[in-house]
């Protein structure tokens, strides 16, 4: 006790210790530390195992999300394609001097050999039977049978379809009809003297009365010329994507107001009649 009192009374009245106090201070800090460390590392394992399944779980959520972002994201690829074609139709439509109505494809003949679709505009819509069907690029086709809500389109590359063209370089005119595959139409009765080139564009002649003049039907792909034939083959690729177009363009024009006498367009194939041809009327039947 009396030891005690005299260290007190030597460190409040003099600081000739100070030296040895900071000393056996700077002794004390990490035996204090060593003495914290099995606490410390209890803790920190606790915490560490805390956290490890806390990253766990987090990581399984993190892939969750990032799987629905890329399902979200392809799904934003598809709609940015498919804005993309829209404005390519809506681009189309300001060079067409006729009136039009946007329509979606919402089905496709099972049959490989028949080349139809169907629309989603009909009757109410102001559709009628030999409409022209176009896409962003060229003609497409017509209707062959309409509802009150849907229609059937006849493709141009089906092998009952045939259409008056004509070439824009030189004005020759020949007849395009569909080979039953979607790159091809051939161009019927074409003599060998006539003045037509690989390369060279077709587009609708009108003179058939169906399909408005003009309008892109495709460019002229390879010339065969067989010395046994009296006609060429010749071979176009079409201007419309046939096979890949969902929105297309039903076009009104002066044509709807035609007679189904004058309607020419629909040529019938080398040996089998057009199915697509006008009904006959009981007048017509009865003449």
């Amino acid at each position: 006790m009396l030891a005690a009192l005299v260290l007190v009374a030597v460190d409040t009245f003099t600081d000739w210790l100070d030296p040895v106090g900071s000393r056996l201070s700077q002794v004390a800090i990490p035996l204090q530390w060593l003495a914290n460390v099995p606490g410390k590392v209890w803790d920190w394992g606790g915490v560490a195992l805390l956290s490890r399944q806390e990253l766990e779980g987090e990581n399984d959520s993190l892939r969750q999300e990032l799987l629905v972002y890329r399902g979200q994201l392809q799904r934003m690829a598809a709609i940015s394609a498919e804005n993309a074609r829209l404005r390519n139709l809506l681009n189309a439509t300001e060079l067409l001097k006729d009136r039009v109505l946007v329509t979606e494809l919402v089905g496709v003949s099972t049959d490989p050999v028949s080349h139809t679709i169907i629309i989603n505009r009909g009757a109410a819509d102001g559709a009628y039977q030999g409409q022209p069907v176009l896409d962003d690029r060229g003609l497409m086709g017509q209707l062959v049978d309409v509802h009150q809500h849907t229609s059937k389109v006849l493709l141009i590359t089906d092998n009952t379809h045939a259409l008056p063209v004509q070439v824009i370089r030189n004005g020759v005119r020949a007849i395009a009809e569909g080979s039953g595959d979607f790159r091809r139409l051939y161009l019927r009765f074409v003599s060998p003297t006539v003045d037509i080139r690989e390369g060279d564009q077709l587009v609708s002649s009108g003179l058939g009365g169906r399909f408005p003049v003009g309008y892109p039907v495709g460019d002229v792909l390879s010339i065969h010329r067989d010395p046994g034939q009296p006609f060429l083959t010749v071979e176009v690729e079409p201007a419309a994507n046939l096979e890949r177009s969902r929105h297309l363009l039903l076009v009104f024009s002066e044509v709807e107001s035609l007679t189904p006498e004058s309607s020419a367009d629909i040529l019938p194939p080398r040996e089998t009649p057009a199915t697509e041809a006008e009904p006959i009327n009981a007048s017509q039947e009865q003449e």
